[in-house]
């Protein structure tokens, strides 16, 4: 088990926070396979954990009692076999949902109203997992023309090549930037758009991807003529 960390201020709980959640994230979307098989239900009562290194774990829940940190849900391999795939990861990623807010409150019980505040706006400004898990994007304000026109004209240099080489591609780029009212989510942790970070778009699901989650530079990304996103190269390796 895990000692409580030292993290204390918003930005370290937030933190701690965010890797926990792309942890389960990846669990229940790119690691959905290998989670699926660890969680039978003849084995006893299993938990899945989000660590502040951004592993995940299905794992019998802590032996202290109380626990030194908030536990997630119980026994959610019982229930596997008993619903439908889809609406049972959906009911996993609710109680992860609950289980990471619980986590860092507790990690913030020493925060004034305030930080309080704060901390739960810089949590809320993600998407939950119930929404990546379910592709459901959470309502926002709509982007002005500016931002979205940003947003747009950073990742389309993510694929230049691309654009370059087919007009069509690059008209659809364009057509894009011109969308106020479009929201762009991370493939992998399902985190908004900053247009401070290097993003990078898949052509085959066309979904786009912070470039720290794929483990692409912008540099890289200039020598790519067709990038497809780990998902998609998995499947293709396995046709």
């Amino acid at each position: 088990m895990e000692m409580a960390s030292a993290a204390r201020t918003v930005e370290e709980i937030f933190k701690d926070y965010s890797a926990r959640r792309t942890a389960i994230v990846r669990a229940l979307t790119y690691d959905v396979d290998e989670f699926y098989g660890l969680c039978d239900p003849e084995k006893e009562n299993l938990c899945l954990y989000g660590h502040p290194n951004e592993s995940w774990e299905v794992t019998l829940p802590a032996e202290e009692v109380p626990p030194e940190l908030p536990e997630p849900a119980l026994g959610i391999n019982f229930a596997r076999d008993g619903m439908n795939r889809k609406d049972w990861l959906s009911l996993v990623a609710v109680h992860s949902d609950s289980w990471l807010i619980s986590v860092a409150f507790y990690l913030g019980a020493r925060l004034n109203r305030n930080e309080r505040k704060r901390l739960y706006s810089m949590m809320n400004d993600l998407p939950t997992v119930f929404e990546v898990v379910t592709e459901r994007k959470p309502v926002k304000d709509k982007p002005s023309m500016d931002s979205g026109s940003k947003s747009r004209g950073s990742t389309k240099r993510s694929i230049e090549g691309q654009a370059k080489s087919n007009p069509k591609v690059a008209d659809e780029i364009f057509e894009e930037d011109e969308d106020e009212h479009s929201e762009t989510l991370c493939g992998s942790c399902g985190g908004n758009y900053n247009a401070d970070e290097f993003w990078i778009g898949c052509d085959v699901c066309e979904r786009w991807f912070h470039g720290k989650c794929v483990k692409i530079t912008p540099a890289k990304a200039e020598s790519i003529k067709q990038y497809k996103c780990p998902s998609c190269s998995l499947k293709r390796g396995r046709q």
